[in-house]
């Protein structure tokens, strides 16, 4: 006698038992859910990325307060220029005979990553006609990232903190004046405590006005 075997419901049969509490209407919440979220994540992501970053900008060849300016709406491809400090004269440090500097900090909100920030940063001094013929000598624009959030990177060609960020007072002078309570994330001190900190052997002069005769119209602010 041949024996009929019952058949087997098929996993995505609907003739299967149903789970408890997992009706057609909780199928289509769980739906929704899943399609919000998933719609949303480029949003997330984005409000996940953003990061505020502190810039050190300086020029001691040509028209300073120009090259400054330029520099500060150029960054604006870059990201939100969310503020800029003064700008400040200050004392050339090191042993090269140079001109004065011409700096000041500026606070970034941008989606890029360390590296990806730094190559853009090396892209735009070269197009601001930056040539690197002398170690530590004269230039057109120099951008150094100081403060990238809280994070810490030490790789190579890239370090944040900026490693000599704290000994510098022609960087902690503009940087206090937009960030004071900005805090170190190694040394675990504020911006204002560490220029405090320092002795008065830099001359450092903020500037009343930065030139605004020369501002561009693509300067934010």
């Amino acid at each position: 006698m041949c024996r009929v075997q019952p058949r087997l419901a098929a996993p995505w049969s609907d003739s299967r038992p149903r789970q408890a509490g997992f009706g057609r209407e909780h199928k289509s919440w769980f739906q929704n859910l899943r399609h919000n979220l998933f719609s949303r994540a480029p949003e997330l992501r984005r409000h996940n990325m953003h990061k505020f970053v502190y810039l050190s900008l300086g020029s001691n060849i040509g028209d300073r307060a120009s090259n400054l300016n330029v520099a500060i709406a150029r960054l604006g491809e870059l990201g939100q220029v969310v503020a800029v400090s003064s700008f400040y004269e200050t004392e050339p440090v090191g042993a090269v005979p140079q001109p004065w500097f011409l700096n000041c900090a500026v606070k970034l909100d941008t989606e890029k990553m360390p590296k990806q920030l730094m190559s853009a940063i090396l892209a735009l001094e070269q197009d601001l006609g930056r040539r690197r013929t002398q170690n530590k000598g004269p230039r057109t624009i120099d951008i150094d990232i100081l403060l990238f959030g809280n994070a810490v990177v030490d790789t190579r060609g890239l370090t944040i903190p900026h490693p000599a960020m704290h000994e510098r007072r022609f960087v902690l002078e503009p940087l206090a004046e937009i960030a004071p309570d900005a805090r170190h994330p190694v040394f675990k001190r504020s911006v204002r405590e560490l220029r405090d900190g320092l002795p008065m052997t830099q001359a450092v002069r903020r500037l009343s006005t930065p030139v605004p005769d020369e501002k561009p119209d693509a300067w934010p602010g």
